[in-house]
C-alpha cells in the first residue's frame, strides 16, 4: 500500500508540474522582457533619427517650405514696413513675391543637407529620464532634442543656409541678390523727401540668422509629427527596437 500511495504522489506532483508550466514559463518570458533604461534612451535616438531623416525629405522638396503654410518662410517682421507700403515702390508687390519665394528656395535647399548633422547630434546626445520622456507628451523626446541641441546646430546649420542664400536657385538670382533689390529699392522710398515724412524708415535686415531659425523651427515641427506618429500607429515602427520600445504605450 505505501508503494501504491507513494506512486500515486509522485504522478500528482508531476501532473501538476505540467499544468503550472506554461504559466511559469509566461512569468519568466515577461520578466526576462521587462524593458530597460538603456533600451528606451536606444528607441528615442532611432526614433528622433527617423524622424530627423523623414523631415528634411519632407521639408527639401521644392514647395516643401513654400506651398506649406504651417512652416512657408515670408518677410522678416522688421520688413514689415515694405509689405505695409508695398504700393510706393515701383513692381513692390512682384519683388516681395520673388524674395518671399527664394527665401523658401534657401531653406528647401539648406535642409536638403541637414540629415548628417541631426543624426550626429542624436547619436552623441544622452538622454536621461528616458522613461519620462517615453511615457510624456507626444513630442516629448523632440522637445528634448531641441532643448539639448538647438544651439550646436544653429551653428552647424548656419554655414548652409548662408550657402543657399549665396545659391542661384530661380531664374539665375540669389536669394540674397534678390532680398538686395527689394530692400535697395523700398530704401530709396524711405530715404527720399516723401518717405520722410511719411515716417519711414530703411530696411537692413540680414536674413542668414531669419531663415536659419525658419528652417531649424520647421524641422522640429515636422520631427515632432513624426515622433507622434511612431508613438500612436505601430506601422511607423519600422525596427524591432520601436515596437518593443514604443509599444510599451500601447498597453
Amino acid at each position: 500500500m505505501n508503494k501504491k500511495l507513494v506512486v500515486i504522489l509522485i504522478g500528482l506532483f508531476f501532473a501538476s508540474c505540467a499544468e503550472i508550466q506554461p504559466f511559469i514559463d509566461q512569468y519568466s518570458t515577461s520578466q526576462s522582457q521587462e524593458i530597460s533604461s538603456s533600451e528606451v534612451a536606444t528607441g528615442l535616438k532611432e526614433a528622433l533619427k527617423i524622424g530627423s531623416e523623414n523631415a528634411s525629405n519632407i521639408l527639401s522638396i521644392t514647395n516643401g517650405f513654400y506651398k506649406d503654410e504651417l512652416v512657408k518662410i515670408l518677410l522678416p517682421p522688421e520688413a514689415q514696413s515694405i509689405s505695409n507700403n508695398i504700393k510706393l515702390i515701383p513692381g513692390g508687390e512682384d519683388l516681395v513675391d520673388k524674395v518671399v519665394l527664394r527665401l523658401n528656395r534657401a531653406a528647401e535647399d539648406a535642409v536638403s543637407e541637414a540629415g548628417p548633422i541631426f543624426t550626429t547630434a542624436i547619436t552623441e546626445m544622452t538622454i536621461a529620464d528616458a522613461f519620462s520622456i517615453l511615457k510624456g507628451e507626444d513630442n516629448a523626446a523632440t522637445l528634448y532634442l531641441q532643448d539639448k541641441t538647438y544651439t550646436k546646430l544653429q551653428e552647424l546649420f548656419m554655414p548652409k543656409v548662408k550657402a543657399s542664400l549665396n545659391k542661384k536657385l530661380v531664374a539665375n538670382l540669389s536669394t540674397n541678390e534678390s532680398w538686395n533689390i527689394l530692400t535697395e529699392n523700398y530704401n530709396t522710398v524711405a530715404n527720399s523727401f516723401a518717405g520722410k515724412i511719411a515716417n519711414l524708415e530703411s530696411v537692413d535686415t540680414q536674413l542668414d540668422q531669419y531663415v536659419t531659425d525658419k528652417a531649424l523651427s520647421a524641422l522640429f515641427l515636422k520631427v515632432a509629427d513624426e515622433e507622434k506618429q511612431i508613438r500612436k500607429d505601430p506601422l511607423k515602427r519600422v525596427n524591432d527596437i520601436l515596437k518593443r520600445v514604443f509599444g510599451e504605450l500601447d498597453e
